[in-house]
Formats: C-alpha cells, structure tokens, sequence
C-alpha cells in the first residue's frame, strides 16, 4: 500500500507501517528498549498496539499485551481491567489515552492496579508541534490525526491528581509530518537540534511516572511505669474508719447523753 493510502489508516498499527509512522515507530521503540530495561519486578502489562511489542526488552519475566483487538494475548477494555488491584510493576499506554474515549477512567484504571512504587510509562502526540499544527489545519481523517491529543501539561496534572510522581522523559519526532521517508531523512539534522534549540515541540512525548504512596509510621512514646503509676489519682477507699477524735459508738453515746 502507498504512503499516500496509508496516510487514512484504519488503526495505528496500520499507520505504523507507512514510511510516516515508520519514521516515529523507530523512536518510540528507541525510548520504551532503554526505559524498560532498567524497570524490574514481576508482572508487566502494555496496553494497545498489539502488533508492537514494547515490552520486548523488559527484563520482567510475566509480561503480556492485552487490547480490544484481534491479536492481544488479552482481549480487555482499557478503562475497565480485569487485573487484581495493586498487582502490577509495570503498565505501559502506548498512544493509549488521545484515543481512549475515557482517558481519566484509563488513568484511573492504571493507578489501580499498579502497586506502589510501580512504573508507569506513556506516549503520546504533542498538540504544540508541528504534527499538531497539521492537524489543527483540518486534517482529521485517518490515523493518527483521528485521535484527541492531549498536551503534556494536562497529562501532568492529572497524573498529580492520581498520586503519581514524574520520573523521567523526553520528546522526540522534531522533523515535520512528511509522508515520504527521504523526506524525513532529510530532516534529521532538526532531531540532533530538537532537545537543545525546541526542546518541548517534538511531535511525540514520552512520560515515565511511578505510583506513590505516602506512608506514615505511629511512634508510641516508652513510658516509665514507676512515674506513671505515682502520677496517677488514688482511688478513695470505702468503709474506712472516721481518723477524727472518737468513734461512731462514742457519737451515739453522747447524743443519748444529751437526751437524757
């Protein structure tokens, strides 16, 4: 299939084989092999794209790809996961979000299942670039102009709100959306400048976030038996005998004296 046909793709894996989406394929498999190979735990779960395992360098020895597609080793909703609450040491959202119909139940979702201290890694289209422009020109037919993309600061904001804590990312794509691969080579000079000269107008941005949870630890003071027990009031005692100058036959006698 041309470039040109490829340009109105019916998914994104579809669009990822076009010369175009080749050109940012390369890339984001450059950033998801370095970051999950530093990443370790035990179960691992990339949402979306089945068709591209990002999870192929991990080092997690339980990792699966479940999506609403044919091909996922787990047919799932992402706002909806059958996966136990706090179970995950790494979720992946791979263009996930921009064309989720409910991005925050999927974020929602994420910070559900995955246990405390647990990496979460996304990727996304940067509406403040010149892919964006593109779009914002009119073109929304196809893939990946077809998706909601959503700035990085929103995508920061609600990642805050959920308890998360940035650890790391980058941009990346900085060469405008040509459909011809020599094209885009041509423009790879904007790459090598991209991080230093435009550092937040790449056409794709990767976000690494890892789930925390405040803790808090109840320090009981040690107290000295001895002190307390002299600090504290002496019960009064009952039926003690009268410490005054007679007794209570004495009383009585006196007043039958004085009746008498």
């Amino acid at each position: 299939m041309s470039p040109d046909c490829k340009s109105t793709a019916e998914s994104l894996s579809e669009w990822f084989s076009s010369e175009q989406g080749g050109y940012v394929l390369e890339r984001e498999f450059a950033w998801f092999d370095k970051t999950v190979n530093d990443i370790f735990g035990y179960n691992a779960v990339q949402l979306g794209l089945p068709g591209q395992d990002f999870l192929r360098n991990s080092r997690i020895p339980l990792r699966f790809i479940g999506a609403d597609q044919a091909g996922a080793a787990v047919r799932l909703c992402g706002d909806e996961l059958p996966i136990a609450t706090a179970s995950l040491d790494l979720l992946l959202l791979p263009h996930v979000l921009e064309f989720g119909q409910q991005p925050h139940a999927i974020l929602r979702e994420a910070e559900r299942v995955l246990m405390p201290e647990g990496s979460l890694l996304i990727s996304g289209f940067n509406p403040h670039s010149l892919w964006g422009v593109y779009r914002a020109l009119g073109r929304t037919s196809g893939y990946p102009w077809c998706g909601r993309f959503i700035a990085l600061s929103r995508i920061k904001d609600w990642l805050a709100l959920l308890g998360f804590e940035m650890a790391g990312g980058r941009f990346a794509v900085y060469a405008p959306p040509f459909h011809q691969r020599s094209w885009l080579e041509r423009s790879d000079f904007m790459e090598a400048a991209g991080d230093r000269w435009w550092a937040v107008s790449g056409g794709v941005y990767f976000v690494h976030a890892i789930k925390r949870v405040p803790g808090m630890r109840l320090i009981k003071p040690k107290w000295n038996e001895n002190l307390v027990r002299k600090l504290l009031p002496v019960a009064p005692k009952l039926n003690q005998p009268r410490s005054g100058c007679q007794s209570v036959e004495d009383d009585l006698d006196l007043r039958t004296k004085w009746k008498l």
